[in-house]
């Protein structure tokens, strides 16, 4: 299916990786050219890198921290003109309301929740001038279910929730276009990172982590591709009636 995203200029945050670099490559195939913003830049560079030499666009990298209002606003400004933004940088620690503290709860916010309410704030601007663009917001399934003991997640996923959809409500008056995608469980790096601890602990047998997905729907995680399909359809114009929504990519869980 031609998506017509073919030309378009699109920037992800946390693109180095997980759900931002299997966005990246499904895009790329859509014939996107890509700007992949990270903290890391060997990572970066490695996933620009893989994406040239199977796809004939432009892939350009910045390394930055997207924690602070300044870094965001540099980074936009190196970025120049998009017609799709992807905010996905930013993982929130697990723990209950009494185990983060206030500095671990702030910094986490930073960068995910203030982060792409900034990205928003700065982007938006600019496609509102030009009366087209898509932004959107890879939150988490937390903001809906409510885990006790990952508190700041669910609360702040919870925010970037309403924020999406109340930012989205408005934007065809200005041309544009707001969702959110909420994943469930997704076979990152570090999820994986996770169930092997836990199966170490568990059975004494990192290798086991699988056994640990059986009770997930359909017996396993979601890929990160299954999102970045999901991302690169609701950028394009096949989805472009669906703004100020979330949509829940987590197996029916």
């Amino acid at each position: 299916m031609d998506l017509q995203l073919a030309g378009k200029t699109v920037l992800i945050t946390g693109g180095s990786k997980g759900i931002g670099r299997a966005s990246a490559e499904v895009l790329a195939e859509e014939g996107c050219n890509l700007i992949l913003v990270a903290r890391d830049a060997a990572l970066l560079d490695e996933a620009a890198a893989a994406i040239r030499a199977k796809r004939q666009v432009n892939v350009r990298t910045i390394a930055a921290d997207l924690s602070s209002d300044a870094s965001v606003r540099r980074v936009a400004q190196e970025a120049g003109e998009l017609d799709i933004l992807v905010n996905n940088a930013g993982a929130i620690p697990p723990g209950d309301v009494l185990s983060i503290d206030d500095a671990r709860w702030r910094q986490a916010w930073d960068l995910k929740v203030f982060g792409y309410i900034s990205f928003c704030r700065v982007i938006y601007a600019r496609m509102k001038a030009r009366r087209t663009g898509v932004i959107i917001n890879v939150v988490g399934a937390a903001g809906e279910k409510f885990p006790t003991n990952y508190i700041a997640g669910a609360a702040g996923n919870a925010s970037l929730m309403a924020f999406s959809r109340a930012l989205g409500k408005g934007a065809p008056a200005d041309g544009l276009r707001v969702v959110a995608i909420n994943p469930g469980p997704v076979e990152t790096d570090r999820l994986v990172m996770l169930r092997k601890a836990e199966a170490q602990q568990k059975f004494g047998d990192a290798e086991k982590w699988r056994e640990l997905t059986t009770s997930m729907p359909f017996g396993r995680a979601a890929s990160p591709r299954e999102i970045g399909n999901a991302v690169a359809f609701l950028a394009s114009p096949a989805s472009g009636y669906t703004t100020g929504t979330v949509l829940t990519i987590d197996g029916g869980g």
